[in-house]
């Protein structure tokens, strides 16, 4: 598919569900590319399906790698609040043809992931702040 097909793809994505910014879209199609390489890589070249959860976790990493402290920021931008809405936007992508999944792939693998706030936020606090629940609430109350 050539980028001009994708664009229109994510324009019709993002006119039927508004719930998420187009970027978050483009995020994850990036991050299943950068959670695909970094499979294949640890089996040898073979390339497989990804699961959710492996999805997830490629998510986290790449997010903290490519943005830091400001991937919590980015991701309230574009509405993305939870694991949950990762798998909202992959499943509206494979409805629409942008990626594939397998019988058993479904949304409620998405469930039960990370707390936003402990893998995006934590990270980057000081060591002695990063236990107290005044910054946590404050922080997810902004």
């Amino acid at each position: 598919m050539g980028k001009d097909d994708f664009d229109e793809v994510l324009d019709q994505i993002v006119e039927k569900d508004k719930r998420f910014h187009r970027d978050a879209y483009v995020f994850v199609t990036q991050a299943v590319e950068f959670t695909q390489k970094a499979i294949s890589k640890a089996n040898k070249g073979r390339i497989r399906h990804i699961s959710g959860q492996e999805l997830l976790a490629g998510i986290k990493t790449y997010a903290l790698d490519r943005y830091g402290p400001m991937a919590i920021t980015l991701f309230d931008e574009w509405g993305v609040k939870r694991c949950e809405d990762f798998g909202e936007i992959v499943f509206n992508l494979v409805d629409h043809g942008l990626l594939k999944k397998t019988e058993t792939d479904s949304r409620a693998d998405f469930q039960d992931g990370y707390d936003f706030y402990e893998a995006f936020r934590k990270p980057f606090l000081p060591k002695n702040r990063q236990g107290t629940e005044t910054e946590k609430k404050s922080s997810t109350s902004a």
